[in-house]
């Protein structure tokens, strides 16, 4: 008789299972737990621990960048996902302490390298940034509204669903220029 952590266990190493259970086991090894932990440690103001897991996450965002770069390709590779699964636990292990070793032999010295031109890059995106950000404004608060609008029916919907009966507000989604015209206050709420 196989124990329930055994069953999962076969489930998620199972060559022939579904890419969901493993890229969803990638996604909760990956992010969920490392968020967790990396709030643990921030909490508890634990210095060793914040730096183990900022090294965790300087090495998950260079993989991820480089997995956005080369996913299609890679995604065919049998048992990528698998293979995927076990380096990122690699990289959380204490006892392999796999982020701090990517960390130290390959990203700081490719980081230090290249820091002057990094830099650079990063202030010209900063100002970029800025400039757009300032030229579109209006654009960008019509987006934040009509998101708030969408989160608000979407509030709606759920309360519809779990009290029916109960009136909703009227929650007409208006462009930039009606917007202006009543300085960006809902009036019709």
């Amino acid at each position: 008789m196989a124990f329930p952590s055994e069953v999962g266990l076969r489930v998620l190493l199972c060559p022939l299972g579904s890419n969901v259970i493993v890229r969803t086991a990638c996604c909760s090894v990956g992010v969920a737990l490392p968020v967790y932990s990396t709030f643990k440690a921030i909490e508890s103001k634990d210095r060793d621990e914040q730096q183990r897991w900022l090294l965790y996450w300087a090495v998950y965002g260079s993989f991820s960048m480089a997995e956005v770069f080369s996913d299609k390709l890679i995604s065919w590779v049998p048992l990528y996902y698998h293979m995927k699964f076990a380096f990122l636990v690699w990289l959380q292990l204490p006892t392999a302490n796999g982020a701090k070793h990517l960390y130290m032999r390959h990203l700081r010295p490719f980081l230090l390298r290249h820091q002057a031109r990094l830099d650079q890059v990063v202030e010209f995106l900063y100002a970029e940034t800025s400039k757009f950000i300032s030229s579109h404004q209006g654009e960008l608060q019509f987006a934040r509204d009509l998101f708030m609008k969408i989160v608000g029916s979407a509030s709606g919907v759920v309360r519809q669903l779990a009290h029916p009966g109960q009136k909703q507000p009227n929650r007409a989604i208006r462009g930039p220029e009606e917007q202006s015209e009543d300085t960006g206050s809902d009036k019709d709420d």
